[in-house]
């Protein structure tokens, strides 16, 4: 298979990455590591895989034969069945894919490591959910218990996310589907879904042939090996939705603009109360905005958006937290705990390297077609998608916020990533696919990830 210069030159670029993330942690070049000030323990327990959160252990499960089949099956019949496929039939079967394929790459560390045991870790939000007695009261006091050291401290994940995260699981109990099984089902289903979400984007601000193209890259991404089970999972999903309602208000027919962008602002304005990061898909949701065909389209799905995601901002404010209250907290929480023992020098490009596990090496590859000065002009809907995510990915990475388990924390915009796929050559897609479940594969069986 030939690959091009602009393939070559990203392919690269992410290899040198993988290389050196992996291997400089073993040159001992003083903070040029991915962790200081430890011990041999605590070097092991935090990085002992960096750039990946997780440990050496070489094993097998009984997700490693559906996980097998279902790589082999997309990467031989995937592009035929996306070319295809009724449209309604493919977004289904993209959704569908995406969940047996995270789920089985769960089940290869088996069914409590690798999935309903997830969220009950002693970090994690169940921690948490069986001293809410009171949920006005958590959401009011919330900020008050951010900062570590007090003896009514949240736990890590909930100290370091909006109570939103919190709540989810909480009214998850309370309907009765408590317990990590039940969280962990959730997070993959709403995970999952981003993958419909992106195809639907993606029709919208560019065209169907492009979506089907995109639709094998997205259904076996390696973050799979994330979104099973993380909550950032979830995030990713809410997120997906957002964006791909935003493009349908922008792009739809003229009366469904306001309903579709309601819904665009809702989700939007949830998402930030999930996750303060997720303020940064302003830049895909700007990027879908400039996709429009001319100024009253983007304002008429813009302005009911807005609108819905003020009332979730508003409706949080009026139960007692203020989101840059909590946001400026954070991120001295963030300085209380690992984050001073984790090296910007190593971090900042290695984090890059964990995005390329989570995209795998045929999306990296892709991305080389991004760049393209004609596309961005003419105002390509797919360029300006990924270039929005990339966006997002470089100011999350300069912001000093994000050092390590990027893997997990970036999914909001590095699922988007993923779909970059579409952009070559049809030809070789079957090549490219075949890299990217290699490499979630490898990654899954080789390491024991945290998430």
């Amino acid at each position: 298979m030939p690959i091009r210069g602009r393939e070559a030159a990203a392919l690269s670029v992410g290899v040198v990455l993988l290389v050196a993330a992996f291997a400089v942690p073993h040159l001992g070049l003083g903070t040029l590591t991915p962790i200081i000030n430890s011990t041999p323990e605590r070097v092991r327990a935090f990085a002992d895989t960096a750039p990946i959160f997780g440990w050496w252990e070489a094993h097998v499960g009984w997700g490693t034969v559906p996980a097998l089949l279902i790589a082999a099956a997309v990467v031989r019949w995937g592009p035929d069945v996306a070319g295809r496929l009724r449209w309604r039939s493919l977004v289904g079967l993209t959704w569908a894919t995406s969940l047996l394929w995270a789920f089985s790459l769960a089940m290869v560390d088996g069914w409590e490591r690798g999935f309903a045991g997830r969220l009950t870790a002693r970090h994690e939000y169940l921690r948490q959910v069986p001293t809410i007695t009171d949920i006005p009261e958590a959401v009011r006091t919330f900020s008050a218990r951010i900062l570590d050291f007090q003896p009514d401290s949240w736990i890590t994940h909930v100290s370091g996310h909006p109570p939103a995260a919190l709540l989810s699981f909480v009214w998850l109990d309370r309907i009765g589907l408590g317990g990590g099984a039940w969280a962990g089902l959730f997070c993959l289903l709403v995970g999952s879904s981003a993958a419909a979400a992106i195809i639907i984007a993606i029709r919208a601000v560019a065209d169907e042939a492009t979506a089907r193209l995109a639709a094998p890259f997205v259904a076996v991404a390696p973050a799979a090996i994330w979104i099973a089970v993380s909550a950032d999972g979830y995030f990713a999903g809410v997120a997906a939705w957002g964006i791909a309602l935003l493009a349908l208000a922008v792009h739809g027919r003229p009366r469904r603009a306001v309903p579709a962008g309601a819904g665009a602002g809702l989700l939007l304005g949830w998402g930030i109360f999930l996750n303060y990061g997720i303020g940064l898909i302003a830049l895909p949701a700007v990027a879908v905005l400039l996709t429009a065909t001319d100024r009253r389209s983007a304002l008429r799905a813009l302005v009911p958006a807005v609108i819905a995601a003020l009332a979730v901002v508003a409706a949080f404010y009026a139960a007692g937290f203020w989101w840059f209250d909590g946001y400026h907290l954070v991120q001295e929480r963030y300085w209380q705990g690992i984050a001073n023992d984790r090296p910007f020098q190593y971090w900042v490009w290695a984090n890059l390297a964990s995005t390329v596990c989570a995209i795998g090496l045929g999306s990296v590859a892709a991305l080389g077609h991004v760049f393209d000065a004609r596309a961005l002009r003419r105002r390509s809907g797919l360029h300006l998608l990924l270039t929005g995510a990339l966006l997002s990915i470089i100011l999350a990475d300069l912001s000093m916020l994000s050092k390590a388990e990027t893997e997990r924390i970036w999914l909001p915009f590095t699922v988007w990533l993923t779909a970059a796929g579409a952009l070559l050559p049809p030809r070789s897609h079957r090549w490219w696919l075949a890299l990217n479940v290699v490499g979630a594969l490898a990654i899954n069986h080789l390491i024991l990830t945290n998430w």
